[in-house]
């Protein structure tokens, strides 16, 4: 992969530290009309979008937290081959034979994506998704239409289709973050998950750690008025056309036309005829309540929603270095055209 994480403190805390850590209450909570949004905030967890399998409840006591931790993949290993020692030994290559030879796109020391479940209001939560209440994503059995490609096989084993530069994916051609950083949809991945929020008059910024993605979104007076500013269909910008207005205390995001490259990619994924719906509540000094709803009769049996929490941190925000310096596009477009050449 090219995303370059700098070197830096992994920022982990202890499973207690962190739940005294946001103990904010309800009573500390911002309840303005204009929830105010602006600082640095990071979504670093280890909880997925969906539920792991044999686990029935959404909520989970610190207990049964630690218990699902310690038994969830980070990166698509299992937790005892993270920090296996040909991984992290300073200054040597892995052994032949090794975790590190064709098994995984990073090793620990880039890896950082917090080291508990995601806490919201105070709760450990074992999925973002909290509707349908089994934490599963509600697929239909035959899709209407098929948009998603699947990029696991070439993470796992570096196989992959390498015809030219468009076969590669948009995140190792440093379009865009890989995970779903961005959203809309915005969920933590394995590392450089911090994010700034700048808020105006007239709009409000998201700018995101991963792959140094921004959101600009424009703020109208109320759901009509935003409806009625959409861009032209082809006009179809990475992230979507979003718009927004504030709603009872929350910022409301409604996004459709998001660029089918980008969905078919996503972990969100959704087609030119759906829509994805953001709430953003201050609920308290250090937390922002977050949740998504994806819309779209093409893929799902019905609407589903996710909720996840963005807690305040000092940074800092560092710089997503992709291509700079970066040769693996050639490096791999090179070795097909020899393999190609070399008849294998």
């Amino acid at each position: 992969m090219s995303g370059f994480k700098p070197l830096a403190v992994k920022s982990s805390l202890p499973l207690l530290g962190l739940a005294m850590s946001i103990a904010a209450t309800v009573a500390d909570a911002q309840t303005t009309e204009r929830p105010d949004l602006s600082g640095l905030w990071t979504n670093a967890s280890l909880t997925s979008l969906q539920r792991p399998q044999g686990v029935d409840k959404l909520v989970v006591t610190p207990e049964e937290a630690a218990l699902i931790v310690a038994n969830t993949s980070v990166a698509g290993l299992p937790i005892n081959e993270v920090d296996a020692p040909e991984a992290t030994a300073p200054g040597t290559a892995p052994p032949a034979g090794s975790f590190d030879f064709g098994l995984r796109g990073y090793n620990d020391f880039w890896i950082d994506p917090g080291s508990n479940l995601a806490m919201v209001k105070g709760e450990f939560r074992s999925s973002y998704l909290i509707d349908p209440p089994d934490g599963r994503v509600p697929r239909l059995q035959t899709p209407l239409v098929q948009i998603q490609r699947s990029f696991g096989a070439r993470y796992v084993t570096g196989q992959g289709n390498a015809d030219g530069p468009e076969a590669l994916p948009l995140a190792e051609r440093c379009f865009l973050g890989f995970g779903n950083t961005a959203g809309p949809g915005m969920m933590g991945t394995l590392y450089n998950s911090t994010y700034q929020f700048v808020q105006t008059e007239d709009y409000v910024t998201i700018l995101v750690e991963m792959n140094h993605d921004a959101r600009i979104i424009p703020i109208y007076d109320n759901a009509e008025q935003a409806r009625a500013n959409i861009r032209r269909p082809e006009l179809n910008q990475w992230f979507g056309d979003s718009r927004g207005w504030y709603e009872d205390g929350w910022l409301v995001v409604e996004t459709i036309n998001i660029n089918p490259q980008q969905m078919s990619e996503s972990s969100v994924p959704i087609t030119p005829d759906g829509k994805i719906t953001e709430r953003f509540m201050r609920y308290s000094d250090t937390e922002i309540v977050y949740q998504f709803t994806v819309d779209d009769p093409n893929l799902y049996s019905q609407p589903w929603t996710a909720e996840l929490s963005y807690h305040a941190t000092e940074g800092p925000m560092y710089e997503y270095a992709c291509h700079e310096g970066n040769y693996a596009m050639p490096g791999i477009l090179a070795g097909a055209r020899r393999a190609e050449a070399d008849g294998q």
